[in-house]
């Protein structure tokens, strides 16, 4: 699954017994349990396991209902009186159980527990061990958010509404749709059938081997049989679609869309080959379906923006489709990376799954990994390689505070595995597999992946299954390391003592420590930690960098050659660089020599560090200062952000009356950027870098924060000139100058683009829009925003991220208006989002109220087991508050001392 990622909001009260739903650990296994393990936790009774599933499906679209028959060939371990699956919002009209050679039926008498979502079955004679086919007949709802089998609808070319039909089972609802068995480790086949109406497209997992016309005019489509797999990998689709597909290694790709935009959707397909191939070879096992579709669907959900349901990857349009008329670069490179990510889940997932949701990132964060490693070797001019400390830093700002989770973590509940869809398990994930690929060295790290796959092809795993198989490989103990930052939380902090050279070779004194935000006191974890380093400004050969593995809190280093040294050389090492106030000097001197990736891994520690009052919090713009107009775009964008990160901080205190202290800050960063502005200019010149291109669009963007007069007034200029000259705004640049006109809107301005966006027909255009209403940075059109988003025109699936977007600006506004309309708010948001979205939407505050309004509302909402993402709001907030109090004081002095 893509992780939407958020950047200060998601997901409101929900149903009690979403969270309650308890998994428990199982008795000791069966004969018939060869998968779910005595070790697994489980919801269910041991001694049942399905084998294979026929399902017929009958939709309901207009009436949000269907009907259907579930046949599920199951082995009886033991004798038993009751059969226990998982069903939820179902409703039974029959159940029997006959034996699978043939035999007379029996039928149940039925009982659901609704808080368990379980359901079961009980027969008036024991059930002696053996082979059945349980048959069960009943009746679902289909819902208008991503859980489930559910509806988005969108407007079609002639401006009338449509319809389409999803499923989204991850992590735990497939049970919404069949009775099942719906744990990973629950593994069988699955045959599926549907009845539909026959001007639509239906699409499964597998491709369809048979269609029928019915008297009544629909018709019966019936598709191949699925591989062994987990219940939340099977997938249907049904509207009126288009599909186009190529070949490739034998398989046949391809992508599926509302009808009119595939040609939207051929730089995803054209992708898709490219990474098939690459993938092939990497795992050394041949993707084994003989097709794999990406199927687009409008809208969108607070949870995720991909899902890599086998054979048919479901992909919200925005994460998909290219539209001309909006479409930027970093489009073009979010796209290629959630297809490299949902793809490598076809293996790292699906065909070797994790056995329980306490190795999701098994899953996760190899995908993720696999996604930026793939984008960088396949489009190597993107420059995608220096995103790597960003990935880094989202896992470090949730793993240095009170509330964060070992990568492995153990999960009880649903709701707790919808919570384990974090930072912590995608970027931390990613970055451990980095590092410890980066210490075996990328071949051995490649064979021992290729092996794991082999071993465990179509089963079930558990980390240590793959430290196993790279340990082999690569014969270095990895396994220890590996547990080290998987089995523990938090972020090792690595203390660079003095150099001293000799004899043309400098040793550095390295003491491990922890980096934490927000416990001063904690005493630190022990990590065994990789660490790479090399002299500042030296060429990036192998035979310049030295490393080494601190263990036991204490190491040296010793590196070829005299001067700077910079350690965590390349940033592959998840832990914090930590330098004496000389050493930081020097290479703050040195700056402009040093690979673009250890510039931004400096820039990121600095400013962390700094933040946490282990440095001097105005450190960071130092380094600001020492980067030269001509250093790789991709650090000007690191620093523009980093410049926008200081100023919302400014900007909270100027909400409390002193705008004077912004106002400097602003001042300056303008100074900094607006030159580069002017370099990189708003239109695009032939044969320029990619990331030239991202750079114009987050200067823009954050100098229309800063309220640069210049780029204000330029992007009203463009976007008034766009009625009499559709060539004003490039698409490239549109969605950026559409986003500074809404977020600087006045009342008139405001209503002219809600007449916009009422009147756009193209979904994925239409989104943007309502989203870009909720961007103002006036008070109230940002509370016309709130009140718009409760309505039925935006979309249902749209409400959440408008008011995700207001609390980007205001976040007390938006959580207390979601508070007051929680029960609109719920029908907005996915189940599976709904623990998170309230305590997502208030981590931005600054105002030590919201810490006890959360507490409020998790105390009256969720169950304790489910309050992950508020205690790490509850975090957050208390460290913006600390920090804004004792470092922006800091930055106040360096602007004073530096003539600003």
């Amino acid at each position: 699954m893509h992780r939407k990622l958020l950047s200060a909001a998601v997901a409101p009260a929900f149903t009690l017994a979403l969270a309650t739903a308890p998994f428990h650990v199982g008795a000791a296994p069966t004969r018939a349990s060869a998968t779910a393990n005595a070790d697994t936790t489980t919801q269910l009774p041991r001694g049942v396991v399905p084998t294979h599933y026929q399902v017929a499906l009958t939709p309901d679209a207009a009436n949000a209902s269907f009907g259907a028959r579930a046949v599920v060939t199951i082995n009886v371990a033991e004798a038993t009186s009751t059969i226990t699956l998982n069903a939820a919002e179902l409703k039974f009209s029959k159940v029997t159980l006959a034996p699978a050679a043939g035999g007379a039926e029996r039928e149940a008498s039925v009982a659901v527990d609704n808080d368990a979502q379980t359901a079961t079955f009980t027969f008036a004679q024991p059930i002696a061990p053996g082979m059945y086919r349980l048959a069960m007949d009943y009746t679902g709802a289909i819902g208008t958010q991503a859980v489930g089998l559910f509806s988005l609808d969108y407007p079609g070319a002639d401006g009338k509404q449509r319809r389409a039909l999803y499923t989204q089972f991850e992590n735990s609802d497939a049970r919404r749709v069949i009775p099942s068995w719906d744990e990973p480790a629950y593994k069988a086949s699955f045959a599926l059938d549907v009845v539909v109406p026959a001007a639509q497209m239906a699409v499964s997992n597998m491709p369809a081997t048979k269609t029928e016309t019915l008297p009544d005019g629909r018709k019966r489509v019936s598709f191949a049989t699925t591989p062994k797999m987990s219940t939340y990998l099977l997938f249907f689709a049904l509207g009126d679609f288009e599909r186009a597909a190529a070949k490739v290694d034998g398989t046949e790709i391809g992508v599926v869309t509302r009808r009119g935009a595939v040609p939207q959707a051929k730089f995803a397909l054209d992708a898709s080959q490219a990474i098939l191939r690459e993938y092939n070879d990497y795992f050394g096992v041949r993707y084994p379906l003989p097709k794999l579709d990406n199927v687009a669907g409008a809208g969108r959900s607070q949870f995720f923006s991909a899902m890599e349901n086998w054979g048919a990857i479901f992909t919200f349009e925005y994460a998909l489709l290219l539209d001309p008329a909006i479409a930027t670069q970093h489009d073009r490179e979010e796209i290629f990376a959630t297809a490299a990510h949902e793809m490598a889940h076809q293996w790292f997932g699906d065909l070797v799954t994790m056995r329980w949701w306490d190795d999701l990132w098994l899953n996760e964060g190899f995908a993720s990994w696999m996604e930026s490693r793939t984008t960088a070797r396949l489009h190597p001019e993107w420059n995608t390689h220096l995103g790597a400390v960003g990935v880094r830093e989202s896992a470090m700002r949730r793993d240095s505070v009170a509330g964060t989770h070992p990568v492995v973590q153990h999960v009880e509940t649903v709701e707790q595995a919808n919570q384990a869809f974090d930072e912590i398990t995608y970027s931390k994930g990613e970055s451990v597999i980095r590092m410890l690929e980066a210490y075996v060295g990328a071949n051995a790290w490649r064979n021992g992946v290729r092996a794991y796959m082999k071993a465990h092809a179509y089963g079930n795993t558990v980390s240590d299954d793959l430290w196993k198989q790279i340990e082999k490989a690569a014969g270095k103990p990895v396994t220890a390391i590996a547990h080290d930052f998987t089995l523990q939380p938090g972020v090792p902090l690595i203390k660079v003592g003095e150099p001293a050279c000799r004899n043309n070779a400098t040793t550095v004194a390295l003491t491990q420590a922890e980096f934490t935000r927000d416990r001063a006191d904690k005493a630190p974890l022990a990590w065994r930690v990789p660490v790479i380093a090399q002299i500042a400004g030296s060429t990036r050969q192998s035979t310049k960098q030295a490393s080494t593995l601190v263990t036991g809190g204490k190491g040296t280093i010793t590196i070829p050659g005299c001067g700077a040294v910079i350690v965590n050389a390349g940033q592959s090492g998840y832990y914090r660089t930590l330098y004496s106030s000389a050493d930081f000097a020097q290479l703050a001197t040195r700056f402009a020599s040093l690979a673009p990736i250890d510039q931004i891994g400096l820039l990121a520690d600095s400013s962390a560090l700094g933040q946490a009052g282990l440095q001097p919090a105005s450190d960071v713009l130092d380094l600001v200062q020492a980067t030269p107009a001509g250093a790789d775009p991709a650090v000007w964008t690191r620093i523009a952000a980093l410049l926008d990160g200081v100023h919302n901080r400014y900007r909270e205190q100027a909400r409390g009356g002193d705008a004077t202290r912004q106002k400097r800050f602003d001042t300056f960063a303008i100074a900094r950027l607006a030159p580069l502005m002017a370099q990189v200019g708003w239109t695009a010149r032939p044969g320029e870098a990619s990331s030239v291109a991202n750079l114009r669009e987050e200067l823009v963007n954050v100098l229309s924060d800063l309220g640069d007069a210049n780029v204000i007034a330029e992007a009203r200029r463009r976007y008034a000139a766009l009625a009499t000259d559709a060539s004003a705004v490039p698409g490239p640049l549109r969605k950026t100058v559409m986003g500074v006109v809404a977020q600087h809107a006045d009342a008139a301005t405001w209503d002219q683009l809600h007449l916009a966006a009422r009147n756009e027909t193209t979904p994925l255009v239409r989104d943007q829009r309502y989203t870009l209403l909720a961007a103002t940075e006036d008070r109230a059109l940002a509370m016309r925003a709130l009140q718009l988003a409760l309505t039925d025109e935006p979309g249902l699936t749209i409400s959440a991220e408008m008011i995700s977007e207001v609390a980007l600006r205001y976040p007390d506004m938006a959580f207390d208006f979601a508070i007051a309309n929680l029960a609109q708010i719920n029908d907005r948001v996915d189940a599976s989002s709904r623990s998170r979205y309230l305590a997502r939407l208030a981590t931005g505050s600054s105002d030590p109220a919201m810490v006890d309004k959360l507490g409020a509302y998790a105390q009256a909402n969720l169950a304790p087991s489910s309050r992950g993402d508020v205690e790490a709001a509850i975090a957050a907030i208390k460290d913006r508050i600390q920090v804004n109090a004792a470092r922006l004081p800091e930055i106040d002095a360096w602007l004073a001392k530096n003539g600003r």
